[in-house]
């Protein structure tokens, strides 16, 4: 009784692996990386540091970073600007994809 439970689950694993293999060969393919993709990705990283620099109230409450002109402009200030510059750029880079900009 115990081997016919052990074999039933093993069976839906395979059945749920199975499913999930055909419903991503549904999804269409992505763009490879280029230097056409890296460009777009940098200008959103740009973009979203330039928005955080001057929409971040709180700053400075993590370590500064050493660049200059940007005072106050802490590590956590820097990944949290960065994320959002990467959201931005693969949903910029998916966008220019599907209505066929770049390849």
């Amino acid at each position: 009784m115990i081997k016919s439970n052990l074999k039933f689950k093993t069976n839906q694993y395979v059945i749920k692996m199975n499913n999930t293999y055909m419903l991503l060969t549904l999804l269409p393919s992505t763009t490879s990386w280029s230097a056409q993709i890296s460009i777009i990705m940098i200008i959103s990283n740009l973009i979203a540091i330039i928005i955080g620099r001057y929409a971040i109230q709180v700053r400075g409450l993590g370590p500064s970073i050493p660049i200059s002109g940007m005072a106050g402009f802490g590590l956590t200030e820097l990944l949290a600007t960065t994320s959002l510059g990467h959201v931005l750029g693969a949903g910029a880079i998916l966008g220019l994809h599907g209505i066929g900009l770049i390849n």
